[in-house]
Formats: C-alpha cells, sequence, structure tokens
C-alpha cells in the first residue's frame, strides 16, 4: 500500500487532512473480516446474500483485502499499510463464497439491497471487484450490466474491476463493460515491463464499442488486510484489478470528503481531468492514473 498511496499521491493529500471522513463505501464481495483492527468502529453495517449470517464475515479474505485498500487506517503496521481513504464508512456486502464463487441471482439481489438502502447507510460509492465474461455468465450478462447501470442511475459512484483476462482487446470483463460504471485497470498490470508480471489487465473496446476502462490503479503484488491471521501478521499479497478498483473507490471517498455536493458524473469527470497519462493506448489505460492532488 506505500507504493499505490505514492503513486496516487495520497500521503499528500492525508497530510492536508482529507482521510474520506463521514463518506460510505460499500464493497461487494465475499465480506469482510470485521475484528480486524484496521476496521475498529468503521464497519457500519453488513448483508449476506451467501450464507444469510447476521454477523459480518469473510471466509475467502478476497473481500478483508479489497476492503483494507479503500479504507484500511494501517494501525497494525503503524500505518504503513493504510488504505487510500482511512476514515471512511465501510459496509461489507458479501456475493461470493469461501472460493470466491458467486451466484448471479445473489449478486443482482445484493444491487438492490445496496440500491435500497442508500438513505439508510449514506452510501455514495458502490465497488465491484465481482466479474466474469459473458460466458462465464451466460444470460445474467445482460442482466448484471442492467443492474449496474441501475445503481448509477440511483445516484451511485459505481467503482468496478476490469478483469484479468487482459491485455488482448475486448477482454473487459463483465460488469466492466457498463458504459455508466467507472471501470479500472491495472497500471502495472498492462505488460511486462521490468520483470514484471505478464499483462492481464482487461482492456477495450468492449463488445459493444465502449471505450474501456477510465482509468488505472496499481494492482500487482498490493498488501493489504487479510481475514485470517496468527502471530501479528494481519496482511497480506494479492494482485489483480480487484486491487486496482478498490485505490480509485478510495480515491473518490477522499474528493467527496472535500466535495460532498459532486455528482457520479461530475466525479467521473473529475478523474479524467486528473488522470496522468502513462503512454499506454486509451483502450489499455483510459485516461491514465489519477493524480490525487489534482483531483481533490
Amino acid at each position: 500500500m506505500e507504493r499505490v498511496r505514492t503513486l496516487l499521491y495520497a500521503d499528500e493529500v492525508h497530510q492536508a487532512g482529507i482521510l474520506g471522513k463521514n463518506v460510505t463505501v460499500c464493497s461487494l464481495d465475499s465480506g469482510a473480516a470485521a475484528d480486524h483492527p484496521d476496521f475498529y468502529g468503521r464497519i457500519c453495517g453488513f448483508a449476506d446474500f451467501v450464507g444469510r449470517r447476521q454477523d459480518c464475515y469473510d471466509d475467502a479474505s478476497h473481500g478483508t483485502h479489497v476492503l483494507g485498500i479503500i479504507g484500511g487506517d494501517g494501525r497494525c503496521a503503524d500505518g504503513r499499510y493504510r488504505g487510500i481513504a482511512p476514515a471512511c464508512r465501510l459496509l461489507p456486502v458479501k456475493v461470493l463464497d469461501r472460493r470466491g464463487e458467486g451466484e448471479m441471482d445473489d449478486i443482482l439481489r445484493a444491487i438492490d439491497w445496496v440500491i435500497g438502502n442508500i438513505r439508510r447507510y449514506q452510501i455514495r460509492i458502490l465497488n465491484i471487484s465481482v466479474g466474469g465474461t459473458k460466458g462465464d455468465l451466460a444470460a445474467g450478462a445482460d442482466a448484471l450490466v442492467q443492474k449496474v447501470d441501475e445503481a448509477w442511475d440511483a445516484g451511485l459512484i459505481v467503482v468496478v474491476a476490469a478483469g484479468n483476462q487482459g491485455p488482448r482487446p475486448m477482454s473487459v470483463t463483465v460488469p466492466g463493460n457498463s458504459k455508466k460504471a467507472i471501470t479500472v485497470g491495472s497500471s502495472d498490470g498492462l505488460c511486462r515491463r521490468n520483470g514484471s508480471a505478464a499483462g492481464y489487465s482487461g482492456c477495450g473496446p468492449t463488445r459493444e464499442c465502449i471505450c474501456k476502462p477510465e482509468v488505472v490503479a496499481p494492482g500487482t503484488g498490493i498488501v493489504s488486510c487479510a481475514a485470517f491471521w496468527s502471530g501479528g501478521h494481519y496482511y497480506g499479497i494479492k494482485s489483480g484489478t480487484s486491487m486496482s478498483a478498490p485505490a480509485i473507490a478510495g480515491a473518490i471517498a477522499l474528493l467527496l470528503e472535500k466535495k460532498p455536493w459532486l455528482t457520479n458524473v461530475e466525479v467521473k469527470m473529475r478523474l479524467r481531468e486528473a488522470a496522468v497519462d502513462m503512454g499506454y493506448p486509451q483502450n489499455r489505460q483510459g485516461w491514465g492514473m489519477p493524480d490525487l492532488r489534482r483531483l481533490i
């Protein structure tokens, strides 16, 4: 997370006292380890569409990792692995099981639940680090994109991972092909460079000829909160656009603390204005990687 914050210039924004306060970010994933110290006092609710349990939990660890990128406060590592918006409110919604797999009907119901609870939890941002190809999702793919668009039309700022099927063209996964959502690729997963992993970040255009992704953020070798720990090891490492999307969701939370009146369309345009061209084709990097100093 040190590298992510450095590349996005998040630490400079934090030094100005902007930490994502009073902004609720909801994440559709595998849940959250509610007892992780980095989330202390900021998980404001929970919904489980897999096990139908009341208590907040995460039996896959993916959701906890994503939530830590959004807003873990890093207290277990003296701030070293602090998330992008370390004071925001966190609302995990469980749609993935212990294998990281989910049912389409559960995901659709979960998005309906989020839309129906916008006012109750004051939700502004919905992060979806969940997806698949049209083939994987069969007939449900179009329904999922439509549901994501409904969430956007309800006023939510929807941030979606581009998927890890790239970097060939038309490799953005569903629902990253939504023309309304903010789709995020991995800045270090665009190609093999300086010994890095081979490119994996989903690239556009989509099969519907929509330019995607909008922006990119670091996604390879990201250290964040772990759901299972022992001996004081509270963090783990994961890679993928699932890690890139929550970095942008956290960045938006910082922006909304400063300017809470912004609409989702206005936020999207501000991301465009704040993006730094990384020198890749637009179908790989979108507008580029946001500089949070410009964004705020």
